[in-house]
């Protein structure tokens, strides 16, 4: 199952001549030629191989061959494959509808529909057309291999063999491993998918396996986001590609694999694991038997063109063009309370922007160095022509500091971006409602805090509101406004229209833990933590499979490092104390690095070693 796909294709690297003494895989069969199947098929074939696909039906073998013909005529177009060489790939493609046709192949892959009686029933008649000595696969994104491989008489020779979509493209396999399968069987798997290009991993049998695992329970999750209308479809997939750097939003992308697959892996996942998480959304089923299947059907969380057409058309749920926000309340002066990383990139973002902005800091040697890293900031980025040096100078212009907050008395809107401590916020916030004017929104860039705790020890909760920008905010176009039970519509479209002011994306959630993004982006990282201490998979392993095979920008060890095992752990509490879902409770692991001070980069030790970096 793919996850989402990266433009270019591998080039043939000398095929099985080169690679016969690590594999003894010469000619290699397909069954099932659809989108998955073609497109092993035509890996296969490129690297050099003899294969045999097989369909149903005559029309279905040309529509395979179709598959094949539109893939590679768009590797010809952008000069990833030579004319010669999509001619020599069909010569070495023999397509049928008989399963006898396989009868001298090596190795026979499976890429039918995603059902286990049907998968069985294939492998039941391969078992009694190939050779003993034959290796067989299945393609299954999430079904008992174990199982399967129980339909034939040699489940030692049976494996899993988990491409991603658009296999052509995508570089990451998994390799699935049963009690049972013989592991040099294993080793000339691994290496006949090294042969293609891929970068397999080994994991067990365990439904899912390592991608679909982390990426179907995150991808769950934004259903319930999505049905609960916490945020509209358009702000969950923004909050996620702009937030995270993902290539698709959740939903897209469900739309995209095919919300009946989504489905089948999920149930799939849940009747496995017992997993609340994995847990089909109700609203998944409705729409599946309704016919609202994604892409391929038209219409699914969006609204298609035609079906398989990757283009959206407007529906009833299409924001409409008069809902750009404006200023409902008059905002000129605004102030920022803070010296860290986020208020001196706030301050920067404001002041770009074309705002008069007051920064507040405790100290004059912290309000120095504030002036002094949005001077550098802006200076390079002068160096790199995204500033010219007039709107630099102009910008510094409309920029001061002060040491005392009732610098802030004139100020249309104040954002805070102090400590993530509940208890300085509200202390600092009791001191902005009573310096701040009458009508000053008081706003907050917490990240995973109640914002209605920071209103109600004001004296004007219907003017307060959450704006959670992302580090560093100079570079990241994403904000989440956050409206509580007493927020203002009006305030937090005023807060819409300064973040599109300053060239930023506003989406709008309600006060809940994680707002959309860490509420999502969480419960994923402490899934993979899981995976680890359960010795599933190593951390390596997995980053690979998250980045290679779901084209993420960063895997989740990765990002845990990068984050702060101590701000991941202190976000999954929030999470878990807030919706008390068993799922969310901390991994024991993160615990355990937390309280050991292996807090990531910054203490040269986390889930990896970053002391000799």
């Amino acid at each position: 199952m793919s996850a989402h796909a990266a433009e270019g294709t591998p080039t043939a690297a000398g095929g099985p001549a080169e690679t016969s003494t690590a594999t003894s895989f010469t000619t290699i069969g397909v069954v099932g030629l659809g989108t998955m199947g073609a497109g092993i098929a035509e890996v296969f074939a490129r690297n050099g191989y003899s294969v045999v696909g097989v369909e149903r039906t005559a029309e279905l073998v040309e529509r395979g061959r179709g598959h094949v013909q539109h893939s590679t005529d768009r590797a010809v177009r952008r000069g990833k494959l030579s004319n010669e060489d999509q001619a020599a790939l069909f010569e070495r493609l023999q397509l049928s509808t008989s399963l006898a046709d396989l009868k001298d192949c090596d190795f026979v892959v499976e890429a039918v529909v995603e059902r286990l009686d049907i998968k069985c029933a294939v492998f039941q008649q391969l078992d009694e057309i190939v050779r003993p000595d034959t290796v067989l696969a299945t393609n299954t994104s999430s079904l008992s291999v174990t199982q399967i491989s129980a339909a034939t008489s040699r489940p030692a020779r049976v494996l899993g063999l988990h491409f991603f979509n658009p296999a052509p493209v995508q570089q990451f396999c998994e390799v699935i491993r049963t009690v049972v399968t013989d592991p040099d069987v294993v080793d000339r798997v691994l290496a006949l998918a090294r042969s293609l290009g891929k970068q397999p991993v080994t994991v067990g049998d365990k439904a899912g396996f390592i991608a679909n695992a982390l990426l179907f329970g995150y991808l769950n999750h934004a259903v319930a986001q999505y049905d609960a209308r916490y945020a509209s479809r358009e702000d969950i997939d923004a909050a996620m590609r702009l937030g995270c750097g993902y290539p698709m939003g959740p939903l897209a992308l469900l739309d995209l694999i095919g919300l009946d697959t989504a489905y089948e892996i999920l149930d799939t996942m849940y009747r496995q694991g017992r997993n609340r998480l994995h847990a089909p959304a109700p609203v998944l089923k409705q729409m599946v038997t309704a016919g609202l299947l994604g892409r391929k059907t038209g219409r699914g969380f969006y609204t298609y063109e035609a079906p398989d057409s990757p283009v959206v058309v407007a529906d009833g749920e299409t924001p409409l063009a008069e809902a750009t926000p404006t200023l409902r309340r008059e905002v000129s002066r605004i102030g920022v309370v803070g010296s860290g990383t986020m208020a001196t990139g706030i301050v920067e973002v404001l002041a770009r922007g074309g705002f008069d902005v007051t920064y507040v800091t405790r100290s004059q040697s912290k309000l120095d160095a504030v002036r002094a890293a949005v001077t550098r900031s802006m200076e390079k980025a002068v160096q790199r022509d995204k500033l010219a040096e007039a709107d630099r100078d102009s910008a510094l212009g409309r920029i001061s500091g002060a040491t005392r907050l009732e610098a802030l008395e004139a100020a249309d809107l104040v954002i805070e971006a102090v400590a993530e401590d509940l208890a300085v916020k509200k202390a600092l916030f009791e001191n902005l409602d009573e310096i701040c004017r009458s009508g000053a929104i008081l706003a907050t860039t917490t990240s995973s805090l109640p914002v209605i705790e920071l209103a109600a020890v004001t004296a004007r909760p219907a003017d307060v509101v959450g704006m959670h920008f992302f580090n560093p905010a100079q570079v990241m176009e994403l904000v989440e406004v956050v409206s509580t039970v007493a927020t203002d519509p009006a305030v937090a479209e005023t807060a819409r229209a300064v973040c599109e002011r300053v060239g930023k994306h506003p989406v709008s959630c309600g006060d809940r833990a994680g707002f959309i993004v860490n509420a999502l982006l969480f419960p994923y990282l402490n899934d993979a933590v899981r995976m680890l201490e359960a010795h599933y998979a190593t951390a390596d392993d997995i980053d690979t499979a998250m980045k290679l095979g779901c084209a993420l920008p960063m895997g989740p060890f990765e990002l845990l490092d990068v984050v702060g095992t101590d701000v991941a752990l202190a976000i999954e509490r929030e999470l878990f104390l807030e919706f008390r879902e068993p799922g969310f409770a901390p991994a024991p692991l993160l615990e355990h690095l937390v309280t050991a001070g292996y807090l990531g980069q910054k203490t040269g030790r986390g889930f990896r070693d970053h002391s000799a970096a």
